[in-house]
């Protein structure tokens, strides 16, 4: 207790609300001396930060699912880390937890936030991502509205990243034939030969409608929203009768002080096409299910993922900015 009152936490914050893409001059970091737990209360170091495009709606004060990131504090983003000291026996020293949040060195979380992890189990990076909320996400969207059968055909979009990887595989398994789209011939290439996707469409071609109707001759039967804008329109124009179309994000928005006009939806219509919008903690109990379901997977090998880390807390705010131009590759995580 006494080496952990000598040293201090260091917090980026919310210094201004960026106005289009964020920018690292919007965040500054302070300091603080290390907290000490109250009852039912845990301080872990933070080893692993996770950063994902959501973040970018924290930083706006408008109405959304969750509460925007005020003026002034803690920018918000799960953590995985080791634990420091416990006010509550279900943790001890040492420990390695999931569920504390926020930019920080340290993080002061109540117990019942915290999962405890296995150090003999898969990597302790990837509780933030295919075994995390990108995991879940892909999960939870397939398992309950996408529902891909043998036989069908499934377009994912941002398909090389954290969500987009986990639910190409998932439709995989399920027997679909699974078209995902990605930026560049790289990612293209590793979505094709790691993941075991059928086919991936390079989202700047020239001809975007067409490749999608080269890859797609049959038509889309389900559709893993993550990107928006034209991609969106291409597709919406090739869903089958009784299509489903999960709604998970559209990142090539964020950014934008004011969103495009929506499609004609009469189509929704004529196909009869099931549109669903998507937030991964309506259902926690999907976070147990996914973990027990895939954690023999990662073990194995055969559930790939990708990883894109930066290192220092101070990079952050940069990383940050970067993934909503698509300039990671995999899930993009801070190693302190």
């Amino acid at each position: 207790m006494t080496e952990a009152k000598l040293s201090t936490r260091r917090s980026i914050v919310l210094r201004r609300r960026p106005t289009g893409a964020p920018h690292p001059d919007d965040f500054e970091t302070v300091e603080d001396a290390l907290p000490e737990p109250a009852a039912g209360q845990v301080l872990t170091r933070t080893l692993w930060l996770s950063i994902d495009p959501y973040m970018r709606g924290r930083l706006s004060a408008a109405a959304s699912y969750a509460a925007p990131v005020e003026i002034g504090e803690v920018m918000t983003g799960e953590s995985v880390g080791e634990v420091l000291v416990s006010a509550d026996p279900r943790f001890a020293p040492g420990d390695f937890v999931v569920g504390s949040r926020g930019w920080q060195s340290h993080s002061l979380s109540p117990a019942s936030h915290l999962v405890k992890l296995d150090p003999a189990g898969p990597p302790l990076s990837t509780y933030l991502g295919v075994l995390g909320m990108p995991g879940v996400t892909a999960y939870s969207g397939m398992t309950d509205i996408g529902q891909p059968r043998s036989g069908e055909t499934v377009v994912i979009s941002a398909a090389s990243g954290a969500v987009g990887s986990v639910a190409g595989q998932i439709a995989r398994r399920a027997g679909a034939r699974v078209v995902g789209i990605a930026g560049g011939p790289e990612k293209g290439l590793y979505v094709q030969e790691t993941l075991g996707f059928d086919a991936c469409i390079d989202h700047r071609a020239m001809d975007l409608g067409g490749e999608i109707e080269a890859a797609c001759p049959t038509g889309i039967d389900v559709y893993f929203e993550n990107v928006g804008g034209e991609i969106q329109a291409e597709i919406f124009a090739r869903l089958n009768p009784f299509a489903r179309v999960v709604m998970c994000g559209m990142v090539s928005q964020y950014n934008s002080p004011k969103p495009p006009p929506g499609p004609n939806l009469m189509f929704v219509v004529r196909q009869r096409v099931l549109i669903q919008g998507l937030i991964v903690t309506d259902k926690p109990e999907r976070f147990a299910e996914w973990r027990a379901l895939a954690s023999p997977w990662v073990m194995d090998g055969s559930l790939h993922y990708r990883e894109d880390v930066v290192q220092g807390l101070e990079n952050a705010p940069e990383a940050l900015a970067g993934i909503l131009t698509g300039r990671n590759f995999g899930k993009l995580l801070v190693k302190l």
